[in-house]
């Protein structure tokens, strides 16, 4: 089981993951008011071995009543859309955990 990856879910080794790492990772990076929306590649499967895609992308919401939300994705593209989609929510005044995916 490999336990890193690329932003293509290309599996790569732990040096290489490092380096990648330092770079620019962020998919998505929104301010509503005092709430921040931030999306980022992680690289480092999330999954905990539960089955599955690895889990190498995350978005958490930092501020407000939904702080310290988090979703986790296997892809660039599903995590651009979940980024999204919880940014719509909460502009919505929705609550993000309860939004369709």
């Amino acid at each position: 089981m490999n336990l890193y990856y690329d932003m293509d879910g290309k599996p790569m080794e732990l040096m290489e993951w490092a380096t990648a790492f330092e770079g620019e990772r962020h998919i998505g990076d929104t301010k509503i008011d005092d709430v921040r929306v931030s999306t980022v590649w992680l690289g480092a499967d999330h999954s905990l071995d539960f089955g599955g895609p690895p889990l190498i992308f995350e978005t958490m919401i930092f501020g407000g009543p939904h702080d310290n939300f988090c979703e986790r994705y296997s892809t660039k593209e599903e995590a651009a859309e979940g980024h999204q989609r919880i940014v719509s929510a909460l502009q919505e005044g929705r609550d993000p955990g309860e939004v369709d995916r």
